[in-house]
């Protein structure tokens, strides 16, 4: 009986490692494929930034107002991180590997109100929220920023709209469009962004002599004490 049943048990136990190794080759083949659908990693975006490119040169009139730069609101298709361009009218596109660090609008305001100080028009420039009581209110509203590529070179279209406001009357004093482009060096991303950033100043440049002008409808405090 021992005889007849060895061949048996051998027998099993090759059918065992057999299935064992038939399950280790389905899983590896498993895993295998499993591994062939995952996407593929996917390349962080370049981000770029809005800087100005000189300090605004001082005003010859100092006012004793207090300024404060709300913070910039943008228009639909800008109010996003994402580098815009147009390549034919009323089509809006954004680049796959390239954004800005933050928002336009949202990188603007800093820079408004740096400009604004750098022009010593006024006795203090602040941001919204401020501690201080603001005399003026300058709000600001990104029409459009984008690369057009209707031409060659593309160039960049920058588009700001400004209201300068009397806070305590609760009056527009004044409201100007400020619009300029730039020719892109190259017609890509950084060539857009190196261009942005020419037009932004002159922009900046514009509405510190703009709030300048303006802000002289406003009498000043020192003239009202007695």
């Amino acid at each position: 009986m021992a005889t007849t049943a060895e061949p048996t048990t051998c027998n099993a136990t090759r059918r065992r490692r057999a299935r064992l190794r038939s399950a280790w080759l389905a899983l590896a083949l498993l895993a295998a494929g499993c591994a062939g659908l995952q996407p593929a990693p996917v390349a962080s975006p370049t981000l770029h930034l809005l800087q100005a490119a000189a300090a605004v040169g001082p005003a010859p009139v100092q006012r004793d107002l207090v300024l404060e730069v709300a913070a910039p609101r943008a228009w639909p298709g800008f109010d996003t991180p994402q580098l815009a361009y147009v390549q034919r009218p009323f089509e809006l596109d954004y680049y796959a590997n390239s954004r800005w660090a933050d928002a336009p609008a949202r990188m603007l305001g800093p820079l408004l109100a740096q400009a604004l100080a750098q022009a010593g028009s006024f006795r203090a420039v602040v941001q919204t929220p401020g501690a201080v009581p603001a005399d003026l209110r300058l709000n600001g509203e990104l029409v459009r920023l984008q690369q057009n590529f209707a031409t060659r070179p593309s160039r960049i279209e920058l588009t700001l709209r400004v209201e300068l406001v009397d806070v305590r009357g609760r009056r527009v004093l004044a409201s100007r469009v400020f619009d300029e482009s730039e020719a892109a060096t190259t017609d890509d991303a950084y060539g857009g962004v190196t261009a942005a950033n020419a037009a932004l100043q002159r922009v900046l440049e514009g509405v510190a002599a703009f709030c300048a002008a303006e802000s002289g409808r406003f009498p000043s405090p020192a003239a009202s004490r007695p």
